[in-house]
């Protein structure tokens, strides 16, 4: 497996908000993915309020999810960003002493900026926020079903979760009730939901926001476009939606039929999992050390780029406007989902493609024999 590494362009810095001291800081961010932190600086930029940030790490544990957030948070700092990072899982403490060391942070801070609404540590940290204004920045398709539950009055959960809920879901209710009600908007608070995602259904008091990748494409490329194809991988497999079988033999039928020589992995694919799609499609295994967005900005990447319903179908096709590069989506067969997938799991993944702008649709792989 390789690295997908390389310097910035000699582009300005797309900067917007100014140094903030820890405690003093206008907004907080608090991210746990590199695609949140992506999103943070896309926000800030489109934002262009002036006003200072300071963004929280809420480290993971998984290696491939750290290395990039590391590389994210110097891009942050580069831009003149607080970057402070908190190793908020690392034992049986962590949880108590990260909620009383931010509890500072967030009764100074006038605006509270987040990128999962899922995560029950931001949850749990929404229950400390009272009448802050509040923006919520993609992590994804997520955002797109949580605007949908915000807007039914539902409780948040996952699109691939089942419907059952067991003792741990039942004990943090509370706070997820709790977290619905601060993301829900009031005559005393505010909430913006940046996104790259068409939202068609927009809960009355919420303000939407096109993120259109202007600091990445402003801050790289652009990218040399290499002959063939490159593919995206998918997590899929590794939260229970898609049969491993099968997308090992629509991985192997896709690079067949386009000539793809590499293929992308997502951070939390497993390392087996990468190891098999080498051995059997050949594919050189990337790595990459930042989010896809700015690896395929950065370059080189193919005049293709196939993938799966994901969240690049909607971001890639932006980061790479007029470059002529081809984003091409193959859905998923519903024989391919396991028996255990969510209900929900064939319609979300449908509408994912099908709301996608500026990408080709490619025909269904037909079933092995």
């Amino acid at each position: 497996m390789t690295g997908a590494g390389g310097g910035r362009s000699p582009h300005p810095r797309a900067t917007v908000g100014g140094n903030a001291a820890d405690g003093n800081a206008d907004a907080i961010a608090f991210v746990e993915s590199p695609v949140q932190l992506l999103n943070v600086l896309e926000w800030a930029r489109a934002s262009a309020t002036g006003d200072a940030l300071t963004v929280v790490v809420l480290s993971p544990t998984d290696p491939m999810s750290r290395g990039q957030l590391r590389r994210m948070a110097e891009l942050a700092r580069d831009e003149g960003f607080t970057v402070r990072w908190q190793e908020a899982r690392g034992g049986a403490g962590a949880p108590l002493r990260t909620l009383r060391e931010l509890t500072p942070l967030l009764r100074k801070a006038g605006r509270i900026v987040i990128g999962d609404p899922f995560s029950r540590y931001v949850q749990l940290l929404l229950t400390l926020v009272s009448s802050k204004a509040l923006t919520v920045v993609d992590d994804g398709t997520a955002t797109l079903e949580f605007i949908g539950q915000i807007a039914r009055g539902e409780r948040l959960v996952r699109w691939h979760r089942r419907g059952s809920r067991g003792p741990r879901e039942l004990a943090l209710a509370p706070v997820t009730a709790a977290a619905r009600r601060r993301l829900s908007p009031s005559d005393g608070r505010t909430v913006e939901v940046f996104t790259s995602m068409p939202v068609e259904e927009i809960p009355a008091g919420i303000t939407v926001t096109a993120n259109r990748f202007e600091w990445t494409r402003a801050t790289f490329g652009p990218p040399r476009i290499a002959a063939g194809a490159d593919m995206v991988g998918t997590s899929l497999v590794e939260t229970g939606v898609v049969d491993a079988d099968q997308y090992l033999d629509a991985v192997t039928a896709l690079a067949r039929t386009h000539g793809a020589t590499r293929y992308f992995a997502h951070r939390r694919e497993d390392v087996d999992k990468l190891h098999r799609l080498h051995t059997v499609t050949g594919l050189e295994i990337v790595r990459p050390d930042l989010p896809l967005e700015v690896i395929a900005r950065r370059g080189p990447i193919g005049s293709t780029v196939l993938s799966f319903p994901s969240t690049v179908v909607h971001t890639l096709p932006l980061a790479l406007a007029g470059t002529g590069v081809r984003v091409a989506v193959c859905d998923i067969a519903p024989e391919w989902l396991k028996e255990t997938a969510s209900p929900r799991a064939q319609g979300f993944l449908s509408g994912v493609t099908g709301t996608a702008r500026d990408i080709h649709r490619l025909p269904r792989l037909p079933s092995p024999a």
